[in-house]
């Protein structure tokens, strides 16, 4: 039995919710990283990166390339870079949405009460 598109879509991005696994694909986006470089610019454990690299390859989103001792990580196509660009733009149009709300608050903060005056 096939599983329905929004059901697939929901598990590619529940395999996308880990902060390192968004972290690695940002920095795979100018091409492929050595995984001593990841392991610097992410600051975890070997056996944690190797974790989230394994779920990423699994799915098929990033390829790993040996070079003699060197191993190597890359995005497997140039879809996934797209789609963390577009994660940046609505992330951006939420925050400034929100910064606008939050000046708008602070502005009513700002204002002096009305008095209640009874008659």
């Amino acid at each position: 039995m096939q599983v329905p598109l929004y059901q697939a879509k929901a598990e590619f991005f529940r395999m996308l919710g880990h902060p390192v696994r968004i972290r690695v694909l940002e920095l795979l986006q100018n091409g492929p990283v050595p995984v001593r470089d990841l392991l610097a610019d992410i600051e975890i454990e070997p056996s944690s990166l190797s974790q989230q690299l394994a779920v990423l390859r699994r799915s098929g989103i990033v390829v790993s390339i040996r070079e003699g001792s060197t191993v190597s990580y890359a995005l497997a196509g140039g879809d996934v870079a797209e789609l963390l660009r577009a994660a940046r733009r609505i992330l951006t149009e939420l925050l400034a949405g929100q910064n606008e709300l939050l000046a708008e608050l602070r502005q009513t903060d700002a204002a002096p009460p009305v008095s209640g005056v009874r008659r």
